[in-house]
Order: C-alpha cells, then sequence, then structure tokens
C-alpha cells in the first residue's frame, strides 16, 4: 500500500508503541477488550486497574491525556442509552436524591459505561499509534481477504477527497446566497447529493484508469516491512496478559 498524508487520529512519533508492528498491536487491543468484558460488573477495582494498565500505555507512547479524554467523548451518544437503565429496569429499587432507581439498571449502566469507556480509549490509543495504512498492513497480515483490505484502504485515500468537495460545493452555495431553512430547500440539498455522486463517480473511474496505466493489477505496491519478532509479540502481549491476571484475580475474589 503506497504512502499517503498523515492522518489526523495519528499522533506521529517514535516511541516503543508506534515502533511494535501493527498486526501485534491489534491481536493485542482485541484480546484486551475481550478480557474487559469478560471481567464481572461487580469487581470495580478490575476497572480501575484496566483503567491504569491503559493510562501507562499512553505514557509510554507519548500521548497527552486530555487528548486520549477529548476524543473519548465520542462514545457519549452510544452511551446514552445507559443513563435510561436505572429509571426503565425491573427488579429492587434503591432510593438517591429522592429518584427511585432500579439497583438492576444501575449495575447494568455501570457495566456498558465501564466497558465501553475501556474498549474506546483502547481504540484511541491505538489510532493515535498507528497509522491507518499500517494498521490496514496489519490486518492483512492477519490474513484478512485482500479484496476488503483494498476497499478499505481506497475508502481510507479519498474520503477526505470526498468531503473537501463537498466543503466546496457548500461554499459555492453560499456564495449564491443559498442557506437551507427548512424542508423547502431539500430539493436544492438533494440535487447536490446526486452531483457529488457524479463527481465522485467520475473521479473514481479517472484514478482507476490512471491507476492501471502505472501497472496498477489489485494490489497497492508494499512500502513498509510490517514483519513482527518474537520479541515485538512479547512486548505487544503485556497489556492483555496483565489484564488477563486482574480478570482471573476479579472472577477469585469473593
Amino acid at each position: 500500500m503506497g504512502a499517503g498524508h498523515v492522518h489526523r487520529l495519528y499522533i506521529p512519533g517514535t516511541s516503543p508503541v508506534h515502533r511494535l508492528p501493527p498486526q501485534c498491536k491489534l491481536v493485542a487491543h482485541l484480546a484486551f477488550v475481550l478480557v474487559v468484558v469478560a471481567t464481572p460488573r461487580e469487581r470495580l477495582w478490575a476497572f480501575a486497574a484496566y483503567a491504569v494498565l491503559l493510562a501507562a500505555v499512553a505514557t509510554v507512547a507519548r500521548i497527552p491525556y486530555g487528548l486520549v479524554l477529548r476524543r473519548t467523548m465520542i462514545e457519549i451518544p452510544f452511551v446514552a442509552f445507559a443513563v435510561l437503565m436505572p429509571f426503565v429496569a425491573t427488579g429492587p429499587r434503591t432510593e438517591f436524591l429522592g429518584l427511585q432507581l432500579s439497583e438492576n439498571g444501575l449495575w447494568g449502566a455501570w457495566n456498558i459505561l465501564a466497558k465501553g469507556t475501556l474498549g474506546v480509549i483502547a481504540s484511541v490509543l491505538l489510532a493515535a499509534s498507528t497509522e491507518p495504512r499500517l494498521l490496514l498492513l496489519g490486518i492483512e497480515r492477519l490474513r484478512m481477504p485482500q479484496l476488503i483490505t483494498q476497499i478499505a484502504a481506497f475508502m481510507l485515500r479519498y474520503g477526505d477527497v470526498v468531503t473537501a468537495e463537498m466543503r466546496r460545493m457548500k461554499t459555492a452555495r453560499a456564495a449564491r446566497g443559498f442557506e437551507a431553512r427548512g424542508l423547502r430547500d431539500a430539493g436544492v440539498l438533494a440535487r447536490s447529493i446526486g452531483a457529488l455522486f457524479l463527481r465522485s463517480y467520475e473521479r473514481g473511474e479517472r484514478v482507476h484508469l490512471a491507476m492501471v496505466s502505472r501497472g496498477y493489477e489489485g494490489r497497492m505496491p508494499v512500502l513498509y516491512d510490517v514483519t513482527a519478532s518474537p520479541r515485538q509479540w512479547s512486548a505487544a502481549s503485556a497489556l492483555p496478559l496483565a489484564a488477563a491476571l486482574i480478570a482471573v484475580a476479579a472472577w477469585m475474589s469473593p
């Protein structure tokens, strides 16, 4: 896969976390998330320990905590349902600030918030320490079908191009005095979407013809060596192994 611009989610660096091969980080991330999900929700201390592990990874990767917290806010719309669970769930109820809340709902909300937040933070650290094109190479190294990785690579490359085209069209509409005020303007926006689709389709054809003329045969050239050594696999396994020990202790504790 060829080189491209640096993605806005990636934070350039030379830390040990940055230098790990992408397939090692992907496997470590998946294993960590599975361990977190398998942890009993009642073991509050275990989730605090997981947070400490992720903080240690952020420290080693030299990724600012504030940046991680800001990016974690993306989960808010997806966990909003958890806030309603104490009010709508059945079972024994407890009083808090004059409100009657379901105990099962409180535990369920905590389960979603704790595990979801830890998973999002782990994903933020993965994205911040690994370039997207390297992630695709790592997925390919893990035997993901090549067709899927190629489609994802083109989406990554030209998603920003389509977005920039959409912004230019918006600027052009504003320059002509257009401002969407209600449903009566839906026709103009619908025509804009249609025009954007046609422009994107035509651009895709031109790009494909240009690539074929330069020898493209269904696979982008690989410019990076992502071979992983046993030592690198061992380093990447430190996080999920530490999390697994915490999970075992959580299951064994009364």
